[in-house]
């Protein structure tokens, strides 16, 4: 059975991202798990979002109940006080996951949206499968999951979200300057995929969720 997925962004009241977080997971096991669903993970902005955004990924069991996925969702974020507002999205695996297993590392993740006019999708992935092994052997980095969006705002193009994580910022930028020539390679490959997109951007983030450690730093 094929999970589905849910993208959430959440606007939390001001200094509230933490306690938010605390209560989301908190009430996942009642307000998720009943429904088939579960709580992948939940992230804050490290570099290019509001301090009090978060980001939530939900799983759910791929049974064709969307309507009372995103019911049950809506009622498990709109059970937070601190919740100012949400927005959900709907979207299914590709490549990864292959199994919805949260990450418990904390490091930097990166949240990469691309948009690929539709001639050009497979190769896109073609090249994601074929650059990821040499990223993560290089990096000490994963791919956490390439999701694609069940609906698209972009009508010309399929928008896709990749979820990579890195041990830290510095891994980030280190990993997008090859050292040598089997880096360069992953490089070439990662390249030629921005090249096939309309358009690419990114935003980092820490780990809320992680079972290591707390990010402590002050990112925004």
């Amino acid at each position: 059975m094929t999970e589905r997925y849910l993208l959430h962004t959440i606007a939390a009241a001001p200094r509230q991202w933490r306690a938010v977080t605390e209560q989301l997971a908190a009430a996942a096991p009642t307000r998720l798990v009943p429904f088939g669903g579960g709580l992948f993970g939940i992230w804050r902005s490290q570099i290019g979002r509001p301090r009090d955004e978060l980001t939530a990924i939900t799983v759910w069991a791929g049974d064709g109940k969307a309507d009372g996925q995103v019911a049950a969702a809506e009622t498990w974020l709109q059970g937070q006080d601190a919740v100012r507002s949400f927005e959900s999205r709907a979207m299914a695996p590709t490549l990864r996951p292959d199994a919805p297993i949260p990450p418990e590392r904390q490091g930097n993740y990166a949240f990469r949206s691309f948009i690929t006019p539709p001639e050009n999708y497979n190769e896109f992935l073609s090249l994601c499968a074929a650059a990821w092994p040499g990223f993560e052997a290089a990096y000490d980095s994963q791919v956490i999951g390439l999701w694609r969006f069940e609906a698209s705002s972009e009508p010309s193009g399929i928008e896709t979200l990749l979820l990579t994580r890195r041990p830290d910022l510095a891994m980030w930028e280190r990993s997008k300057l090859p050292a040598d020539e089997a880096e360069a390679e992953v490089r070439a490959k990662l390249s030629r995929r921005y090249d096939l997109c309309e358009a690419t951007w990114v935003v980092t983030t820490t780990l809320l969720t992680a079972r290591d450690r707390m990010d402590e730093a002050r990112w925004a």
